[in-house]
């Protein structure tokens, strides 16, 4: 008689988890069958080291100073990246971000946004920028998406809303050509 209490109980409160089946044991007494759900399949989930934006309406781009001329990316995508001089990452992207300039630049305006002084971020001879190039000493844009790590990109489609974030070099998640002739 205690175990089937024990075992009502017990049923009665794995419910929530999934079906339950009762079904009657040749000795008299009731058994129970519970199936729990499936655990999901394990899917590294993206680490964003700033608020997200995915899907929704990107913040304005505030610039203090354009380094370069200004480009012009309305009716076309606009892609940011938050650098800096001294960020090894942000250094090794440079090269990636002159070829997605270069190849999808009649489609996409990249920006490379810097907050350290103008002339910290001209005296970088290597590697050359040739996209366009801004600063920002405020911060303002950063701190509107919360950038907690560098690099971080985000693209945004003519219509402002955000398509793509995040490190461009995380492992399962990187920003490439591919990625980004799917987005366009």
């Amino acid at each position: 008689m205690k175990h089937l209490l024990i075992t009502t109980i017990a049923a009665v409160l794995l419910v929530g988890c999934g079906k339950v089946q009762q079904s009657a044991s040749p000795e008299g007494t009731k058994t129970v069958e519970v199936a729990t759900a499936q655990p999901e399949p394990d899917i590294e989930r993206k680490k964003l080291w700033a608020k997200s934006y995915l899907n929704q309406k990107a913040p304005e781009l505030i610039v203090e100073k354009w380094l370069s001329e200004k480009p012009e990316w309305k009716g076309k995508f606009l892609l940011v990246d938050f650098w800096a001089t001294w960020c090894g990452p942000c250094l090794k992207a440079i090269p990636e971000l002159n070829r997605f300039h270069e190849q999808f630049g009649k489609q996409m305006v990249v920006v490379g946004l810097s907050d350290e002084q103008a002339s910290k971020v001209a005296s970088m001879k290597q590697p050359h920028i040739e996209y366009y190039s801004a600063i920002d000493t405020q911060k303002r844009m950063k701190k509107e998406v919360e950038v907690k790590g560098i690099p971080h990109v985000m693209i945004i489609d003519p219509q402002g809303i955000v398509r793509w974030e995040g490190f461009p070099f995380l492992s399962g998640h990187e920003l490439t050509e591919e990625v980004v002739k799917n987005l366009l």
